[in-house]
């Protein structure tokens, strides 16, 4: 664009080249003087034949022609009245004239505004977006090897295993004893969260708690699949670094410990302990007596403190100057840690903070590494959504019930204790609180549960009058010769006997009876911890002996003699627990 495009020509005034358009009343810009306006532009004025620009063939010089004087806007006369007719009277079927406006200064500020506030939300845009592919770049995602369940849902209830490795990466984190370690299952948690988002269950796994190592199929890094063998009886921090095994082999050695199979897992290393509590201004901790660990680096008085960085990872870390001075101990100190960074977490200090969102954000992204199925910044955030409806008062730390193992004279691991695990195992596959939640209450009971209820309800025989006989539908080999073992020396149950192999198996297990003998249903399910709707009204059989009895059919969900069938309500009172919304000092 010349001089002239751009409003100014030479000696012209700007102001002599606009002129009023008597049908908008608007002033409009001349791009030659005096010629009438028109919608495309014409030739150039005052160029001679043969100058560029005049169509013609040639290379002759441009030649300028002179200003013209200054000219007046011309006036176009208004169209003939007639006579009569008030000169403020607009013609019949003629528009008034408009009086010419001037463009307001105001218009002209919010036009500049409007344009400059859509470039800033294109730049906000475009840098949220490489912002978002920044933090997806610091994601390290590993494959879950088809272990877990395929990733959480949100109209689900979740499980999500967490793994602390002692993997000593990252700077300063050398000193902190066996340098080489490849970074074994040092800190193990089982995170629960109810399919209302209105409970959670943490629970915590010792790391020299005696377990089977499952053969793990495991993805190498040039696409093949390796088995890597599994052991037995062997420390459950094994199940992570050792023979090569990812954080795939853990989640199933998870799975088989406990029946409960994880969605997905995080792996947190040291480095991700000292950014994570940096990134939210520090974590408070409380301490009932002074620490002073040459091993942990941890040195303290007793009392609440403020730790992050290095001081943070020193006090997850201690375990010598706590309790008994065993993992077990250190267990506790952890959990509280963990508690009080859930609160900063959920704290109005942190949530209303970008700063530390941002710092939260890259330091979880770089620390942390996922499975497959959480590799992107909007999975993780999905995930985040879905934690953050958690109230952690009803978040409750639990730990594994273990005995000292039996086998060692000198008291270095631990076993799962037989009595007390099960039940804790079973409330989170059933997804009960192991706080007291409200819970919203119905308007009318299901029916079919009422009447699952109504049929445990009432008088029971004896336990020498109860017939039955005992099929496998599912269980076990060899379940229905135990059971009918241990009903008959155990519980006094002598009319019963083994009847075989179902036609087809169950997923649960059903004792079936007739209407006169349902005193012995009751009886029945009393001694064996069966649920209301294990039992299945119907027509009498008759056994061996031709006798009417009942028919007890052991299904896939039957664990073996004495193992309840019916799901707790409340966690055994012998397991400690502690909920995330006190602070708990570490003695």
């Amino acid at each position: 664009m010349d001089a002239q495009g751009r409003g100014r020509a030479d000696n012209i005034d700007p102001a002599d080249q606009w002129v009023l358009n008597p049908d908008t009343g608007d002033y409009e810009l001349r791009l030659a003087p005096s010629a009438p306006q028109s919608a495309v532009p014409g030739p150039r004025r005052g160029a001679a034949p043969g100058a560029r620009g005049s169509g013609a063939a040639g290379s002759g010089p441009r030649v300028r022609t002179p200003a013209p004087e200054r000219e007046r806007p011309q006036e176009v006369p208004g169209p003939r009245r007639r006579r009569g007719t008030p000169a403020d009277e607009p013609l019949p079927g003629r528009r008034g004239r408009r009086p010419a406006k001037k463009k307001s200064k105001v218009k002209k500020v919010l036009l500049w505004t409007g344009g400059t506030m859509a470039f800033v939300m294109v730049a906000a845009l475009v840098g949220g977006y490489l912002y978002l592919e920044h933090l997806n770049d610091n994601i390290t995602a590993v494959s879950d090897d088809g272990a877990s369940t395929g990733g959480f849902k949100k109209d689900q209830a979740i499980n999500i295993l967490v793994i602390g490795t002692d993997k000593r990466t990252g700077d300063g984190n050398a000193g902190y004893g066996d340098a080489g370690s490849p970074g074994h299952a040092d800190t193990t948690i089982l995170l629960h969260v109810s399919k209302d988002r209105s409970n959670a269950t943490a629970l915590s796994i010792p790391r020299d708690l005696i377990v089977d190592v499952p053969d793990c199929p495991t993805e190498q890094e040039d696409g093949t699949t390796k088995v890597i063998p599994g052991t037995t009886g062997v420390r459950f921090n094994t199940s992570l670094g050792q023979s090569g095994r990812t954080p795939s082999c853990t989640l199933r050695t998870v799975t088989a410990l406990t029946g409960i199979t994880p969605d997905n897992f995080i792996v947190a290393d040291f480095n991700a302990v000292k950014t994570l509590s940096s990134a939210v201004g520090g974590v408070e901790v409380c301490l009932a007596k002074d620490i002073d660990d040459p091993d942990s680096h941890l040195k303290l008085p007793a009392g609440k403190h403020v730790v992050e960085g290095e001081q943070a990872l020193a006090f997850v870390r201690t375990r010598h100057s706590v309790g008994l001075g065993g993992d077990l101990s250190r267990i506790e100190i952890q959990q509280q840690f963990l508690s009080s960074l859930m609160r900063k977490l959920k704290s109005n200090d942190t949530l209303t903070s970008p700063t530390k969102m941002i710092k939260l954000a890259e330091a979880g992204t770089k620390a942390l590494t996922v499975d497959s199925q959480l590799d992107s910044i909007d999975k993780l955030k999905d995930l985040g959504m879905e934690l953050g409806k958690l109230d952690v008062k009803n978040l409750t730390f639990v730990t594994v019930p273990v005995l000292d193992n039996p086998a060692e004279k000198v008291k270095a691991t631990v076993v799962l204790n037989e009595a007390t695990a099960p039940p804790v195992f079973q409330m989170i596959k059933d997804d009960v609180s192991f706080t007291e939640v409200k819970q919203q209450q119905k308007a009318s009971k299901d029916a079919a549960a009422a009447a699952a209820e109504a049929r445990l309800k009432g008088t029971q025989s004896a336990a020498s009058e109860v017939r039955v006989r005992i099929l496998n539908g599912g269980a076990a080999a060899g379940s229905a010769s135990k059971t009918l073992t241990w009903l008959q020396n155990s519980k006094g149950v002598t009319k019963s006997e083994n009847a075989g192999n179902a036609e087809t198996e169950l997923a649960k297990t059903t004792l079936e009876y007739a209407p006169d003998q349902a005193d012995q249903a009751r009886k029945l399910a009393a001694i064996m911890g069966l649920p209301g709707t294990a039992l299945k009204p119907g027509e009498s059989v008759t056994n061996a002996q031709g006798l009417p009895t009942m028919t007890l059919t052991l299904g896939k969900d039957y664990k073996g003699a004495g193992v309840s069938l019916t799901a707790p309500t409340t966690a055994p009172s012998s397991v400690p627990k502690a909920t995330a919304d006190k602070v708990q000092c570490a003695k």
